[in-house]
């Protein structure tokens, strides 16, 4: 019972790390493509709101939904 516990708790772990270090390349390139992106004034905020809510989720240690508010923005701004 105790090892398929670990497994567990091994891979969930490092699944962390992974979106961990995906949070910061996601506003690093949303950051880059807001410079250059045309986009109306609500979307704009839109993107900008996102980026914001997916760094705070980053510092809270909540990477799997930072991410996934991340890729809305991204999405916005046709950035994969």
């Amino acid at each position: 019972m105790r090892k398929p516990l670990i497994t567990a708790f091994a891979v969930l772990a490092l699944t962390a790390t992974a979106y961990a270090g995906q949070c910061p390349a996601d506003m690093a390139a949303i950051d880059a493509a807001l410079q250059t992106a045309e986009l109306s004034e609500a979307d704009k905020a839109k993107v900008m709101e996102l980026r914001a809510k997916g760094e705070e989720l980053h510092e809270a240690g909540n990477h799997g939904d930072s991410v996934a508010t991340l890729a809305e923005a991204k999405a916005i701004l046709g950035i994969e």
